[in-house]
C-alpha cells in the first residue's frame, strides 16, 4: 500500500531550494488530495542587538509584513500556475529548527515535511548546522529533503 500524505508542511525562506521544495510539494499534494501548509519562521535570535536590547518593534513588524507579502505572492503564483488552492500560509517567530521539526507539525497535524536541502543562511549552516539536517534528524513526522526541481535538475549554484 502506498503512503498517502494528507497534511504537508513546506518551510520557505526565500531561497531557490525552498521554492523547489514548494513546487514538488504542490505536486505531491495534488496527487494525494492533501492540504499544504507553507511556513516562514523568523528566527528570534536575529532580532537581538545585544544582551540587553532588541530591535525596534516597527522593524519586526515591517519584516513580518514583507514575509506575508512574499507568502501571498507564492500562493497566488501556485493557484495560477498549478490550479491548486488547498494552501494556508503561516508566519512564526522562534528557532526555525524546532518550530519546523516539532512545534508546527504537532500543532497542525502535518504528516510530511518537504524541505529544501539548503536555505539562505550560509553562516548559520557553517556554525551550527543546517535547518534541513536538523529537521531530518529530529522531526516528529516523515521528512523529504528536496535537492532537485520537478525535472530532476539541480538548483543553480550560488555565486
Amino acid at each position: 500500500m502506498l503512503q498517502e500524505y494528507r497534511n504537508i508542511l513546506v518551510p520557505v525562506d526565500g531561497s531557490e531550494e525552498a521554492e523547489l521544495a514548494l513546487a514538488k510539494a504542490v505536486e505531491v499534494a495534488k496527487r494525494n488530495e492533501a492540504h499544504l501548509d507553507v511556513l516562514d519562521v523568523l528566527a528570534t535570535q536575529q532580532f537581538e542587538v545585544s544582551y540587553s536590547s532588541f530591535v525596534d518593534g516597527d522593524v519586526i513588524y515591517k519584516m513580518s509584513e514583507d514575509v506575508k507579502t512574499y507568502l501571498d505572492n507564492l500562493v497566488t503564483r501556485i493557484e495560477k500556475d498549478s490550479d491548486f488552492h488547498d494552501i494556508d500560509i503561516h508566519i512564526r517567530f522562534g528557532n526555525p529548527k524546532t518550530v519546523i521539526a516539532r512545534d508546527f507539525p504537532q500543532e497542525h497535524k502535518n504528516d510530511l515535511i518537504m524541505i529544501g536541502a539548503t536555505g539562505l543562511n550560509a553562516v548559520e549552516r557553517m556554525l551550527i548546522g543546517s535547518v534541513a539536517s536538523y529537521v531530518n534528524r529530529a522531526a516528529i513526522t516523515d521528512v523529504l529533503v528536496v535537492k532537485t526541481d520537478s525535472a530532476n535538475k539541480l538548483p543553480k549554484k550560488k555565486k
